[in-house]
């Protein structure tokens, strides 16, 4: 059944579908890649499921307390399907027999559900269970309470939008099998969920943690566009743009950038626009849109952001790039009317370099003046904005592979009116609000700053800059001598004593809740975590909700330790399942997806009380950030003495030097309270293992 050369199209078509599927579904059942692992004698409801959505399956049955004595007293099968299509109908027909319901619990699309719906439909009439999963027996369309027989758009049971959670399994199953079978436990736990459900629906002190452009990112500069003018967005960093003020709309799939403006222009009543696309765009797809727009004739600037790195997930190279010379080569080559460099640093490229006739190379300052240019250019342009990646270089300093610069800017406070003006040239949320005895001031957070001066744009007197300056070591700040474990204390004393405290025990999955920043090292901690878990000898799951979180949005990471494996079931962490939240930033902390894990009676919170830079700040220097208020819904969250403040970047900044580790430091201050069920060795060794 391989394939064949010389062959014919309809040769192929024939053996694959004659053939080749039924061998696929033969191998299927003789393997046994879909399987019963729930039963019961008397089965009534069946539940089918498969992948992630599966394992949540497990765990919303532990929820409502069903194992597999409870699941064959009320009668309950359980099918876990290993190939999803073409789906193998003779194990679906064994497992549907004596069912009279078989609910479907999948992600998104309803690809199961249809499959399992055709295959029993001709097959006995004497065998036809109800079939439900999107949607209840009723359907999508049901008719109004009043009976006249108007049809309205039903509720889904088990939503294809947003993700499925235990939580909401939990009750699609309660509700399938309340007709004959009720428990207090069950009948609490439903009433937990939905008390929970509301409260997160209640107005709560929050702070939204967006995603935004990191201190020195070069889209703080190039995202920018004149007075009048207008971007379009799309795939990368820049598209958070888009909630930065900055006139930038809509967005496309990855290499559609700018595209839509061939079909809009004639409609639009606008000559012309921006169109930002990232360079890793560009070499993947993106000179598509570039060429389909020389062709079509628009007025289009597209501004091409090269920073030389994958920013978005995670800053790896990019695949067969060109240089900023060849670059523009390439593009007249392709007919655009004009093409303009500009660079943050111009003497990067001596007179002579290879660039294509004609194409300048102009500093960062001229940004603006350049794209009022290349707007009142007729036809397609192309600014090339040239830039290193801000997170890049950072890392690179960090490693020793790049130069770091000895100048820094700082904020006279004396001199400072606080009207936040350097934030807003900037874009930079290294730029904090500081509280006086003068007022409110503006400061530039050292241990965020990336050292991109573009603050200096706002020419403003209290803006210093102080040349040949070197930060300051751990403890220096501060005035500390540090000791180790085994060394003797500050001024030659006694050794410091750790003592252990009396750890959780894991026989049953013991779940913590990492909720922070990104790019402060989350997801940092959970590779530690479950590092140090594993040491131990005991499994450990992690999961990392990320997003674009590397850029200062919220990041949970769900880490889940336990002493036998088959105890674990959904790596996310369920409703009210938290052991232990570790809210390394407040914000995120009081956000509905770590409050959501919270049960009052158990759950234990150790949360760092620092103020983290926030964009809110930028644009509006009166933000008041709601400090006390957020405390007090995790004071009100939990039950007494289960709520541990502390401030855990200023303590890491003073002992360590840098904020950057205020995560492990929080690490040590829970394990130390006792709420980590791991053993000091073995965490040291981890944080070892990991560099």
């Amino acid at each position: 059944l391989n394939i064949r050369w010389p062959d014919t199209p309809l040769a192929q078509e024939a053996r694959l579908l004659d053939h080749k599927l039924y061998a696929a579904l033969a191998y299927c059942r003789e393997n046994r890649l879909n399987r019963v692992t729930l039963d019961s004698s008397r089965a009534r409801i069946g539940i089918v499921s498969c992948g992630k959505a599966y394992q949540d399956v497990l765990q919303a049955l532990e929820l409502l307390g069903i194992d597999e004595g409870v699941a064959a007293e009320i009668g309950l099968r359980l099918l876990k399907v290993g190939m999803v299509w073409p789906l193998e109908a003779q194990g679906v027909r064994d497992f549907a027999e004596g069912l009279e319901e078989i609910l479907v619990v999948e992600e998104k699309r309803p690809v199961l559900e249809y499959q399992i719906k055709e295959e029993l439909y001709n097959w006995r009439d004497d065998v036809r269970p109800k079939v439900i999963g999107k949607f209840d027996e009723r359907g999508e369309w049901s008719p109004l309470p009043a009976g006249d027989g108007t049809l309205r758009h039903a509720q889904w049971l088990l939503p294809p939008t947003g993700e499925l959670t235990p939580a909401g399994i939990a009750r699609a199953i309660a509700r399938r099998i309340a007709r004959f079978h009720r428990s207090p436990q069950i009948d609490e736990r439903v009433a937990f969920l939905e008390r929970k459900e509301a409260e997160l629906a209640r107005p709560h002190a929050s702070l939204q943690r967006l995603p935004y452009f990191c201190p020195g990112c070069p889209h703080n500069t190039s995202t920018q566009v004149p007075p009048g003018g207008r971007a379009l967005g799309g795939v990368g960093c820049h598209l958070m743009a888009a909630w930065m003020n900055r006139n930038t709309l809509t967005f496309s799939q990855m290499g559609g950038e700018g595209a839509t403006w061939i079909g809009a222009s004639p409609y639009s009543g606008t000559r012309h626009v921006f169109a930002n696309m990232g360079d890793g765009t560009y070499f993947h797809s993106g000179i598509l849109s570039i060429r389909a727009a020389v062709a079509a004739g628009v007025s289009i600037t597209f501004k091409l952001l090269y920073n030389d790195a994958v920013a978005m997930t995670g800053g790896q190279p990019i695949d067969g790039t060109l240089t900023v010379p060849q670059l523009t080569r390439q593009l007249v080559d392709e007919g655009v009317a004009r093409v303009v460099v500009v660079a943050d640093d111009t003497g990067k490229y001596p007179p002579g370099d290879a660039f294509a006739p004609g194409v300048p190379v102009r500093p960062r300052a001229e940004l603006d003046a350049v794209q009022r240019e290349l707007a009142a250019t007729e036809g397609v342009t192309v600014l090339v904005y040239d830039q290193p990646c801000a997170a890049q270089t950072r890392r690179g300093r960090a490693r020793g592979e790049s130069p770091t610069p000895s100048r820094r800017v700082f904020i006279n406070e004396r001199v400072c009116e606080g009207c936040a003006d350097c934030a807003v040239v900037s874009n930079c949320v290294a730029v904090v609000p500081v509280e006086t005895e003068f007022g409110r001031k503006s400061a530039i957070d050292q241990a965020a700053c990336n050292l991109d001066f573009s603050c200096l744009a706002g020419a403003c007197p209290a803006l210093v800059t102080v040349e040949g300056a070197t930060r300051r070591g751990a403890g220096a700040a501060a005035g500390l001598e540090l000791a180790g474990p085994g060394d003797a204390g500050p001024g030659g004393g006694a050794p410091h004593a750790i003592e252990t405290p009396d750890l959780p025990r894991a026989q049953e999955p013991y779940a913590i809740v990492v909720a922070g920043v990104g790019g402060t090292g989350v997801v940092t901690v959970g590779a530690l975590l479950g590092m140090a878990a594993h040491l131990d000898g005991n499994y450990a799951t992690v999961l990392d909700m990320t997003g674009l979180a590397q850029k200062g949005g919220a990041v949970v990471s769900h880490v889940q330790v336990c002493s036998g494996a088959a105890r674990i079931h959904a790596a996310r962490i369920a409703t009210g399942e938290a052991d232990l939240l570790l809210g390394s930033d407040l914000a995120v902390a009081v956000g509905d997806e770590a409050m959501s894990k919270i049960d009052p009676a158990t759950t234990r919170v150790v949360v760092n009380t620092a103020r983290g830079p926030v964009a809110d700040y930028i644009g509006n220097p009166e933000f008041v950030h709601p400090q006390a208020e957020m405390e007090g819904t995790l004071e009100a969250a939990v039950a007494r003495g289960r709520l541990d403040r502390v401030d855990a970047s200023g303590l890491a900044a003073r002992l360590c030097g840098d904020t950057q580790h205020t995560n492990l430091f929080l690490i040590g201050y829970a394990w130390q309270k006792g709420a980590i069920p791991i053993t000091l060795a073995s965490l040291q060794r981890a944080v070892e293992l990991n560099g």
